[in-house]
Order: C-alpha cells, then sequence, then structure tokens
C-alpha cells in the first residue's frame, strides 16, 4: 500500500528517497504512533519532506491518495450572490460601452469644471451630469471606459481621479505567516556577516582548541551570524490594493522577520514626490521622496509591492496622481529610483494572467526592465536569485 504512496509523491515531484521511506517504515513497525490518519500524516510529513517549501505538495499529494482528507484542504470559497447581481446591474452590451467616449486627461478636468459651474441637483444615471449609475465620466456607481471619481466607491477601477479623503489602513507586521513558503523564498536572498555579542558556540574552533589542550574541554565562542543584507520596501496602499491585503500582509510580515536591516515606505499607486510610514498620519507626517533617494546607500535591495492596476495617466502624466496634482510624472520618480539602486524588482500580488490585460503593468514592466515577479513560491524565488546577484 505504502509503495504506491511513495510513487505518488515522487509524480507529485517531491524529492523523497528510498532512504527516507524506509526510515518511515521502521517508525511504522516500531509503532511510534498511534493507528490514526492524523498521527500518520505527521509521521510522514516529517521523515519523507526536508524543505518545508514542498509542504503543500504533500499536502496536496497526500489529500489525493487518501481520497481527500477534511483537515488537509480548505473548502473553496463561494462568490457572494449580490456581487454577482450588483455586477450583472452595471454591464453594458458591447455596442453601449463602444459608444463611451474617452476624453483624454485635460479635456477631462476641463469638462468637469464646466459641469460644476452648470449642474444645481443631484442626477441618477444618464450620461452628462454627475451623478451615481450612468455613463457619465464624472460621479460613481456607473459604467465608463475612464472618469473622475466623485462621492462614493468605484466599481470598474477606471477612474483617473478620486475626488475624497481617503483612508488605507497599515500593514500589519505581526500578522501570522499564512503561506510558509514566503518566508522560505526570502530566505534565498542572504549575505551573512558575524557581529554582535559572542553568543555562538564556534564549533571547530572548540574541536581544534580542545585537541591542542591535550583532550581538555577548551571552549570557544563567536559572533552570531547575522543577515547582512539592507532592504527598502516600497508598498503600495488603498484603492486595488485593498483586494490584496491578506497575501501583502504575509509578504509584509515575513520580510520584516528575515531582513533585519529593512526599511519599508507607503505610496499609492505609483511613486511621486513624497511617502509616508503611517498610513493614518500620511497627510502630516510625508516624506520627501528626495530625502528617501538620498538616504540609502547604492547596496541596498530595493523591493517595490504593488498590483501596478492604475490609469497610464498615473504614470506617463504630470498631474496624473488620483489623488492631487503632482508636477512631475510617476515615471521619472521610477526611473530615479531604478537608477539610485541598480538591484531592483516589483513584487506584483496581481495574478499573473490578467497582467496582459493592464495597460498600466505593462508600462511599468518596461519602466522596471521586465523585473517585475508574481506574489508565488516560483516567483519570489526568481525576484530573490535576481537580487542576490
Amino acid at each position: 500500500m505504502l509503495i504506491d504512496f511513495f510513487f505518488t509523491l515522487k509524480d507529485a515531484k517531491i524529492p523523497v528517497s528510498i532512504k527516507e521511506f524506509l526510515v518511515l517504515l521502521e517508525a511504522m513497525q516500531k509503532n511510534v504512533i498511534a493507528p490514526s490518519l492524523d498521527d500518520f500524516y505527521y509521521l510522514a510529513r516529517t521523515t519523507l519532506v526536508k524543505d518545508e517549501a514542498h509542504y503543500d505538495k504533500f499536502d496536496q499529494a497526500f489529500g489525493l491518495y487518501f481520497k481527500g482528507i477534511a483537515t488537509v484542504f480548505e473548502e473553496q470559497s463561494q462568490i457572494p450572490l449580490d456581487w454577482l447581481v450588483q455586477r450583472m446591474k452595471r454591464e453594458l452590451t458591447p455596442e453601449q460601452i463602444a459608444a463611451l467616449e474617452k476624453f483624454g486627461y485635460d479635456k477631462l478636468m476641463d469638462r468637469l469644471k464646466e459641469l460644476l459651474k452648470e449642474q444645481q441637483e443631484r442626477h441618477e444615471g444618464g450620461s452628462k451630469w454627475i451623478g451615481t449609475g450612468g455613463t457619465s465620466s464624472f460621479g460613481h456607481g456607473g459604467t465608463n471606459p475612464e472618469g473622475i471619481r466623485i462621492g462614493g466607491k468605484g466599481g470598474n477601477r477606471t477612474a483617473v481621479k478620486v475626488w475624497e479623503a481617503r483612508a488605507y489602513r497599515d500593514y500589519d507586521a505581526e500578522r501570522e505567516i499564512g503561506t510558509r513558503n514566503i518566508k522560505v523564498a526570502l530566505r534565498r536572498l542572504r549575505k551573512f556577516a558575524r557581529d554582535g555579542a559572542q553568543e555562538e558556540l564556534a564549533l571547530d574552533d572548540t574541536i581544534r582548541a580542545t585537541a591542542n589542550n591535550a583532550g581538555y574541554l577548551d571552549i570557544r565562542m563567536q559572533p552570531e551570524r547575522r543577515n547582512n543584507i539592507k532592504v527598502l520596501m516600497l508598498l503600495d496602499v488603498g484603492g486595488t490594493m485593498d483586494d490584496h491585503i491578506a497575501r501583502t500582509e504575509e509578504l509584509f510580515s515575513a520580510a520584516s522577520s528575515e531582513f533585519k536591516n529593512m526599511e519599508f515606505y507607503y505610496f499609492h499607486n505609483c511613486v511621486y514626490d513624497w511617502l509616508w510610514k503611517n498610513n493614518r498620519r500620511r497627510h502630516a507626517e510625508k516624506f520627501p521622496t528626495w530625502d528617501v533617494l538620498r538616504k540609502y546607500t547604492p547596496d541596498t535591495k530595493l523591493i517595490f509591492v504593488g498590483d501596478a492596476t492604475m490609469s497610464p495617466y498615473e504614470i506617463l502624466q504630470p498631474g496624473g496622481s488620483v489623488e492631487y496634482n503632482n508636477d512631475e510624472a510617476g515615471v521619472v520618480w521610477l526611473q530615479r529610483f531604478t537608477q539610485a539602486f541598480p538591484k531592483f524588482i516589483w513584487l506584483n500580488p496581481e495574478p499573473q494572467s490578467l497582467w496582459p490585460y493592464r495597460q498600466s503593468i505593462a508600462i511599468i514592466r518596461q519602466i522596471m526592465s521586465d523585473r517585475m515577479f508574481p506574489v508565488t513560491l516560483d516567483g519570489l524565488e526568481r525576484g530573490m536569485r535576481l537580487l542576490s546577484k
């Protein structure tokens, strides 16, 4: 029976060996566990899996072989019915969508000024006034290929400016890691150095000193090895990043744990002329981006974290920020960062299958010299490998 289990693990690309399998069989013969499937699961994982990066593959193979174990897999989340209903209400026919006109950034702003002078009352639906549920370029809750969101929540994520004070939430560095593989992948980016207090046993030196001392124990200590990598992490927050809070918190928590010399700042959608470290005080405690660029040495590893999903104006157009009129385009600031820190990557939590359908992602990838990686085990490992070169 267990022979087939062994080959199931091999088919799942888990590097199990004959020796490890014999250790499992020996443990079974000596009755080190109770006759329980749960106990067998933990025993098999302990003896057969050498790297916790393969734990997820092991869970899947174990569940497949034993016809599905309820404790191994989470239930598939269901799409809420009210979400589907609201989505259907907003859908228009292809002909209606094609008929909507894209103004362009400057014309859009001029048109808004005209409507603010003309409109005197609330408007529901329609294609002209500032209102809700229509096809106008101004308002909220409707459908338009680009516009200015005013007075409520959006839905289609096509706004090029948002006329409201927006509150964001800090990413939690204390959040318990839900995906252990993130931590494992980040460990590829390491440069150890010995510093600090003498807290570690120097085994080789102790053996050598004891031998030279005619066999009398002569314990030697050495400074603890510490990861000497310096990391600067810039995190997109708010807007479309709300869909990725859980995964970004996992990544942020893992990075805070793995990199002792890590600094972080927040931005929204694209980097402009200031950053912040506390989202509740982001208007009161701003850090000029020029100061951040000058503060850290060129050997610092730069990691952007964001879904790169925004209006192209926010990257390419002065004044294109959704929140204020920035003097310089986002692309200028991004290029300054990549020039100041030659070792850089962009981590994107948006599923990679959607990247070809986001114009802004294509622009960011070009600016980043195609150094954009998905927040997956493979993506993180490739990103850390690139930073380590």
